[in-house]
């Protein structure tokens, strides 16, 4: 390593200089700069799958007692969801949760005249895969034309459906919390697309 690479330090008794690990001091900083509820919430940002208070705890240095205080106050803002394995509680980031940082993430990037055009090419998109091949889904397409190869024509273009019907949902869902924010008050979505399953999809 070089002299400019030269790992973090301090000094011991004796005047020589004790070597710490880098991953050790951005851990030391991270915890100096960072509350318990923050270092409990980054974590949760990035979890998934779903992990007990423990494992959660122990990537946020932070006691187990203090990780379940502060997933219960995030649970409660519908930033966390639930299971059981077992008789362990398990948390992960919540599916509502993922939807609204992605729609806000396209709020920052786009005007929700820009998000209503790509909704409307979307939908007609979509409406010509219909009547291009007499059927109402990808899922549909899939079985009539035994696609098995995400490879292929047909898998290619299986894959462009789900998409295009995955983007349509966020869009929509992005429309309508953009309104939710300007209005103070909770919308319903657009009924107007291909299924009511596309509401629910998560990217």
């Amino acid at each position: 390593m070089s002299e400019e690479m030269a790992p973090a330090g301090r000094m011991i008794p004796d005047g020589g200089t004790e070597h710490r690990d880098v991953n050790d001091v951005v851990e030391e900083e991270w915890i100096e700069e960072t509350t318990p509820f923050e270092r409990v919430y980054e974590i949760i940002r990035t979890t998934y799958n779903p992990a007990s208070a423990g494992e959660i705890a122990d990537r946020a240095r932070v006691s187990a007692t203090t990780a379940r205080k502060h997933l219960r106050t995030l649970e409660s803002a519908g930033e966390v969801t639930t299971s059981q394995d077992g008789q362990t509680t398990c948390y992960r980031r919540s599916e509502t949760a993922i939807v609204t940082e992605h729609a806000q993430s396209l709020l920052a990037e786009l005007s929700p005249e820009e998000i209503a055009s790509g909704v409307a090419d979307m939908k007609a998109q979509i409406q010509e895969w219909r009547e291009e091949y007499g059927v109402d889904s990808p899922e549909e397409f899939a079985r009539e034309r035994d696609v098995d190869d995400v490879d292929s024509d047909y898998g290619a273009l299986l894959t462009e459906w789900q998409t295009t019907r995955r983007n349509l949902a966020l869009a929509q869902a992005t429309l309508a919390i953009g309104e939710a924010s300007n209005t103070g008050h909770l919308t319903g979505t657009d009924t107007d697309d291909e299924s009511d399953d596309d509401a629910s999809v998560v990217v």
